[in-house]
């Protein structure tokens, strides 16, 4: 281990240390929630959706193909963002859905979506001013929750996305880095000590970090305190590889948690999906095995069978996928294309929505496949990095980050598989 991920540890202790004591003092111990999220779980749908609002627009147009899949797509539940504002204001905003929710009998999905620094100044960029912002933050939106239910999503890349992965000149210290550590542990407990409420720390994508390193993330970031994780957020990768990439990272957490001596505090150990028996390659995308192609994770199935075994079934960790569009799985641009980063993940051509959101998913480890990331909202004004403002993917300047975007909602629903009905 290199001085600089060594100090980045120690901070990442001291800082979880420091938050655990503060919470130990002012919150009680979290209370099982499984109750809450069961196979017959009915999630919330906003009556008032972007969806429900376009499809009026397109009706009004005479465009009534679209019209008709926009009020398909606004039948289903979709999760609402929380990105910014005082206390006070997030505490309402969020008491009032979950208000409506309780109205009608169903649960909402909520993103606590503000830590300081989020996106390293990319298209998302933003959040609190400071830690004591975020954490005033995230105890008003837990006190908006209350005693009702709720499944809440916490920080999406804030734990794929850490601070030192930034830049060499944005963490030098590792400060920023044990700070973001600790607003997560802080907020996944805050809002686990509410009564009823399901919480998933985001753990980014099969296409991200390998299974080690984002186990101990985790680990480092409370996610022992949570219901589990969540994957795939605003991406596109298919539902079936993000299910085998967070079985993996779930019996990796237990292997370095749990399991034989010499394993506890070795998450780096595990194999992941860039694992070959011959060549293992961890951290290194690319050189031995294909992390798109599931007949190479061969070799990490056999490993997991030879180290891990079969864990007890309630010392693993759920966790939810993010299905809003990952219907025809990832974008792949031609060959050639591009001779820089193409941004594969950013706004994606030629997607569609992906499998329902349900909590009866029939998969073990998996609660529920959810649309988290919001149809047809932008990633942000993406240009596969070729110098100008243009998207050459659209050929227009795409909106910004979170924007309502007619065309890509359009897209989505057209192409969705399996193919758009209305929600019974």
């Amino acid at each position: 281990m290199n001085p600089r991920s060594l100090r980045r540890r120690a901070a990442v202790v001291v800082a979880a240390l420091t938050a655990g004591a503060a919470l130990t003092a002012t919150q009680a111990q979290a209370t099982p929630t499984r109750d809450v999220l069961t196979p017959a779980t009915k999630f919330y749908v906003d009556p008032h959706s972007k969806a429900a609002k376009q499809a009026l627009v397109d009706f009004g147009n005479g465009d009534v193909g679209n019209a008709v899949n926009m009020a398909k797509l606004a039948s289903w539940p979709q999760a609402e963002w929380f990105t910014e504002g005082t206390p006070d204001e997030v505490r309402g905003k969020v008491g009032e859905l979950v208000h409506r929710a309780r109205a009608v009998d169903r649960t909402p999905v909520l993103v606590a979506y503000n830590v300081p620094g989020r996106d390293c100044t990319q298209y998302s960029s933003g959040g609190a001013a400071s830690s004591a912002a975020y954490r005033q933050w995230i105890d008003a939106f837990a006190a908006g929750i209350g005693t009702s239910k709720a499944v809440v999503v916490v920080e999406p890349d804030g734990a794929a996305l850490l601070p030192e992965d930034c830049g060499p000149t944005t963490d030098p210290t590792g400060e920023l880095t044990a700070a973001r550590i600790a607003d997560l542990a802080y907020a996944v407990k805050t809002l686990k000590a509410k009564p009823r409420t399901v919480v998933y720390l985001d753990a980014g994508n099969v296409q991200w970090r390998p299974v080690g390193e984002m186990a101990q993330r985790l680990l480092d970031a409370g996610v022992r305190h949570s219901d589990g994780f969540a994957l795939n957020v605003s991406n596109t990768h298919p539902t079936d590889h993000n299910a085998r990439y967070g079985t993996w990272i779930a019996k990796c957490m237990w292997y370095a948690t749990e399991g034989p001596e010499e394993a506890r505090g070795h998450a780096e150990r595990c194999a992941g999906q860039y694992y070959s028996a011959a060549a293992p390659n961890d951290g290194t995308p690319g050189n031995a095995v294909s992390s798109t192609d599931p007949t190479t994770w061969r070799w990490t199935d056999a490993w997991y069978d030879q180290n891990v075994g079969t864990p007890p079934a309630d010392g693993l960790r759920h966790f939810v996928i993010d299905t809003s569009r990952n219907g025809l799985g990832a974008w792949t641009p031609e060959p050639g294309k591009y001779t820089g980063d193409p941004e594969v993940w950013c706004n994606a051509p030629g997607r569609g929505l992906g499998p329902r959101p349900t909590a009866d998913t029939g998969v073990p480890l998996v609660d529920a496949y959810l649309w988290i990331k919001i149809p047809g909202e932008s990633d942000g004004s993406c240009t596969r990095n070729t110098g100008g403002t243009i998207d050459p993917e659209y050929g227009v300047v795409d909106p910004p980050a979170g924007t309502w975007w007619p065309d890509q909602a359009h897209a989505l629903a057209r192409n969705a598989a399996p193919r758009l009905a209305f929600n019974r």
